[in-house]
């Protein structure tokens, strides 16, 4: 895309981080200026390089803060909340972050007469969900789509790629522990996402320039439980680990010292969102609201994940992927 697009300037709340480095470069590629968004920008400089120079430019802003976000906003063609937390920590908290943020996010792009509003949530949203993540998240769409018209709504499942939060740490807790847990069993089903494939897909919905309103649920080609997903794992890096059923009770009571940690591995809350499948609605499969129903072809992990997950075979990337396992 060149000439009058390249005029256009897209704002980027949230990219400087894993999810947002992608939509970035998906963007410069198609000439866009790009303005990201974040709370430190003087830890943002390796968003630059994903565009031509002058292209991606980091600004200060915070969702907590409606002016930061009125002033990256200002000019925008489009904006994008990419904003969101795993765990809900004091000021970083769920209500603070997802409902909050995404409200002042979208009034800031409709003050700003952006044409375009994009806010990511997460499948399994659901204001009546048990899980304070999910019921935020939902909250947050509610607040998104009330504060700008025709406010486009993302869901994906897992996002999977070089900087995930799922295979990286269990590849990494496989180096070490002796065991794998499989909370519930293992039952729950995902269908993770490649994250350019969801990268392309903003791009797309910018593209078009739609405020259509919508709410697109985005996952891979294939529905695997959490423990098919910790087995691919373990046959990725080579490394042989008990998988270890771990009934719900147990897993919460788990949670409740897990969380404690700076970075838990598992919160109480995340037990609740793992009773629930995270995989396309029927609905959103039938009216195509999809990546398919976009134009693209979901990346399996199969492709993927090998790519980056060598560095935890025992030999790094001299350990046939195909070896014998530990």
């Amino acid at each position: 895309m060149t000439g009058q697009a390249s005029q256009k300037l897209i704002t980027l709340i949230g990219g400087s981080g894993f999810v947002g480095r992608h939509v970035a470069r998906a963007l410069a590629k198609r000439d866009y200026r790009i303005r990201v968004a974040c709370r430190r920008p003087d830890l943002a400089g390796h968003v630059q390089p994903l565009g031509t120079p002058g292209q991606v430019m980091p600004v200060q802003a915070n969702v907590r803060f409606p002016a930061s976000l009125a002033a990256a906003c200002e000019g925008a063609y489009a904006v994008v909340n990419l904003t969101g937390v795993l765990f809900s920590r004091r000021a970083q908290s769920f209500d603070a972050v997802h409902v909050f943020g995404a409200e002042a996010s979208a009034r800031a792009a409709k003050e700003a007469r952006a044409r375009v509003f994009i806010q990511m949530s997460a499948l399994g949203a659901d204001a009546g969900s048990a899980s304070a993540y999910a019921r935020s998240k939902a909250a947050g769409e509610a607040r998104a789509k009330a504060n700008f018209p025709g406010a486009m709504v993302i869901r994906p499942s897992v996002i999977f790629g070089p900087e995930d939060d799922f295979f990286n740490r269990f590849a990494g807790l496989a180096r070490f522990s002796p065991f794998l847990p499989l909370i519930g069993g293992g039952e729950t089903k995902f269908a993770p996402v490649f994250v350019g494939d969801v990268a392309e897909a903003i791009a797309r919905l910018i593209d078009r320039g739609e405020a259509d309103g919508k709410t697109y649920e985005f996952a891979g080609p294939e529905e695997l439980s959490f423990k098919a997903l910790l087995c691919f794992t373990l046959a990725t890096i080579g490394r042989q680990r008990l998988l270890l059923p771990v009934p719900w009770r147990i897993a919460k009571l788990l949670s409740l010292l897990m969380g404690l940690a700076p970075k838990p591995l598992l919160t109480a809350d995340q037990v609740e969102l793992l009773k629930v499948d995270n995989v396309l609605s029927e609905a959103a499969h039938r009216e195509r609201r999809t990546l398919e129903g976009l134009g693209i072809a979901p990346a399996a992990i199969e492709a993927i994940v090998p790519t980056y997950l060598y560095r935890f075979r025992k030999a790094g990337q001299f350990t046939p992927a195909s070896g014998t396992p530990e």
